[in-house]
């Protein structure tokens, strides 16, 4: 069944369409987008793993790719029924085979989703496709562990163009260069305490849900075209009074 979000509407290649099995409700909630390597150590994903787990319950919705590695571990970790797969193929084909189970529970408990017609097959452009969204329906993105030229890093891209904050791990020399490469150059804040991470994540997540429909749109970083047909009288008034900043043609929440 095919449905809009509109924390896509500001891509650059919006699509008319996404295509879902489970539970849409969550997409309503606050979204954290966690991505990395498909060959995580072990710290990495034990600390994906607890990452994911304790900000699903406080209340934030994990949102990944169902590829192996990072992605797995994060909805694993936050738990069938409080996280969003996003698919590189149609919704009807479990990919990749060896995340059937776990998809398959995320279709029944919470959310999977795709910008491709049923019967589509992954190609490696699709992931691309799949990548951006997955980065542009959560309110921060983290990244656990990444080399240099990887995908991960084609996702960080993306975030730096919306303007979301990048979240990584600390990690030893020789490990994780990409993300540590992030860290020295100031694109990503490091995240050195779990606890601490989570509960002013989920304060935000608070704020986010009381948020007015004008703000959380703003919230997303539309283009600022886009927010004055959609809210013409509001974002004209939210100017004045300093609630809003528009930069680069975007919109963001002071």
């Amino acid at each position: 069944m095919p449905f809009s979000v509109p924390e896509l509407t500001s891509l650059k290649h919006s699509p008319d369409a996404l295509y879902f099995r489970g539970n849409a409700e969550l997409l309503k909630r606050p979204k954290i987008s966690i991505i990395g390597t498909r060959h995580p150590n072990q710290y990495t994903r034990s600390v994906t793993y607890e990452l994911a787990k304790k900000l699903a319950q406080s209340g934030m919705v994990i949102v990944s790719g169902a590829a192996i590695g990072v992605d797995t571990i994060a909805h694993q970790g936050a738990g069938a029924q409080n996280t969003v797969a996003v698919l590189p193929c149609g919704i009807d084909i479990r990919y990749p085979v060896i995340n059937r189970d776990l998809i398959c529970s995320i279709e029944q408990r919470g959310l999977t989703i795709s910008q491709f017609e049923c019967g589509f097959k992954a190609r490696e452009w699709s992931f691309v496709v799949r990548n951006e969204i997955v980065v542009a329906l959560g309110d921060i993105l983290i990244v656990t562990e990444a080399d240099i030229g990887s995908g991960s890093m084609r996702s960080v891209e993306y975030a730096l163009a919306m303007g979301k904050s990048i979240y990584v791990l600390p990690h030893r020399l020789h490990e994780s260069a990409a993300t540590r490469k992030l860290m020295a150059e100031g694109k990503a804040n490091v995240i050195d305490d779990v606890d601490l991470f989570v509960e002013r994540v989920s304060e935000r997540g608070k704020q986010l849900i009381e948020d007015s429909p004008f703000i959380a749109y703003c919230r997303t970083n539309p283009i600022y075209d886009e927010i004055v047909i959609k809210f013409p009288s509001d974002v004209f008034e939210a100017e004045l009074s300093g609630i809003i900043e528009v930069r680069n043609g975007r919109v963001y929440v002071v």
